[in-house]
């Protein structure tokens, strides 16, 4: 007689007879199974940021990790095993990965750095599960600004990264959609340019900027999309800020710099400023009133006020610090139902930095020198807001 036992639990003998040969190969083959569930699938999640190739690999469970780097290659010891496997990457900055038990190895492209490409190791968090993370500078920017994880020598090992305040620029519209045009300019060439220059003032403090697009682009032909993708990436991993950046239009007499956080659409407002930005139309009226129906479903929770103070205060900063910079008229913060900036987990504004349409203002932002201090007062304002030097 065999006594009960996990074994006779998961593969138990037949009735009156002793534990069959088949019985325990059925019971190997489950325990297999079973082992290969336990290991995270090794294969990594690709992704092509703005400076840097990001490569994502889940894990079982928690782990600590310790990190070598020699040449071209990245090698990261864990405490928990994975699948084995590997095989070539086609992505900047990377060619190929191996997983063999605990060890992850990434190579590296000719020109990649091994000396900036950053480890980390994230915990479990609710339903995300523990992964390792490697981002491989691909830009010489990156390669100059990238926290150090192991110097080029063979079998340094080291424990810590250094951790980066991260802000995201959203430079307006792109690709098929032009935004504001009037004699002097588009608005999508203007502010791809400030947040360009922005991003080059904010990597020279040390500061990790994500860009919504570095190019005449859109996330989006369908701007529904377009602006859910944008509003998404203020949630992409820690985001300390999120900045959207338009040109404004109206009247002859128009003129000047105004700076919105996420709110009510404006009282009396029948056209709100929001609506244009959110599509103009039908589309930008829809848009609006999911973003106004948004705010109004905060209004007693008191996390998502939290951040809306933090938006408020971002906003103020930016704002005055734009007006001091370029001497502008100050419009003034104010609060509407911005769908691009409507979730509420990160410090999130629009700000408009002056009016294409304005035969004073128009001029001036066609010309590189203005767009410049427009960048630098926006990157003191962020670094204000960091509490960053």
């Amino acid at each position: 007689m065999i006594a009960s036992s996990p074994l006779s639990v998961l593969c138990p003998a037949p009735r009156g007879a002793a534990f069959s040969f088949r019985s325990l190969l059925r019971f190997a083959g489950l325990l297999w199974t079973l082992t290969l569930l336990s290991l995270a699938a090794a294969a990594p999640r690709v992704g092509a940021h703005d400076g840097f190739t990001r490569l994502v690999f889940d894990l079982p469970g928690n782990s600590a990790s310790r990190v070598t780097a020699a040449g071209r290659s990245v090698s990261v010891k864990l405490d928990v095993k994975l699948k084995a496997e590997q095989g070539a990457l086609k992505a900047e900055g990377v060619t190929a990965y191996a997983v063999s038990g605990a060890t992850v190895t990434v190579t590296l492209a000719g020109d990649g750095s091994a000396a900036r490409t950053k480890v980390s190791v994230l915990p479990r968090s609710g339903a995300a599960a523990a992964r390792l993370v490697i981002d491989v500078p691909t830009s010489a920017a990156a390669l100059a600004s990238r926290p150090v994880t192991a110097p080029v020598a063979a079998a340094t090992t080291v424990a810590a990264t250094v951790t980066r305040p991260r802000v995201v620029l959203d430079a307006g519209h792109g690709g098929v959609d032009p935004g504001m045009t009037s004699q002097w300019l588009r608005e999508k060439d203007v502010t791809l340019d400030v947040a360009l220059r922005t991003r080059a003032e904010l990597l020279k403090h040390g500061v990790d900027v994500v860009m919504v697009r570095t190019a005449d682009r859109d996330l989006s032909a369908d701007k529904r999309t377009d602006l859910d993708a944008r509003s998404r990436l203020a949630t992409t991993g820690k985001v300390s800020a999120y900045i959207s950046i338009h040109v404004n239009a109206g009247g002859a007499s128009a003129q000047g710099i105004e700076t919105y956080y996420f709110g009510q659409p404006l009282a009396g407002s029948d056209r709100s400023r929001a609506v244009q930005e959110n599509g103009g139309g039908s589309v930008g009226q829809e848009l609006t009133r999911k973003a106004a129906n948004s705010a109004q479903g905060l209004l007693g929770d008191i996390v998502a006020q939290a951040k809306l103070s933090f938006s408020r205060q971002l906003a103020q900063k930016v704002q005055a610090r734009l007006v001091q910079y370029t001497g502008a008229v100050n419009r003034g913060v104010q609060t509407d139902a911005f769908y691009v900036i409507r979730n509420p987990t990160t410090p999130a504004i629009l700000t408009e930095i002056g009016f294409g349409s304005s035969p004073t203002e128009g001029p001036r932002l066609a010309t590189p020198a203005y767009r410049e201090k427009i960048a630098q007062g926006l990157a003191r304002a962020i670094l204000d807001f960091l509490n960053t030097k």
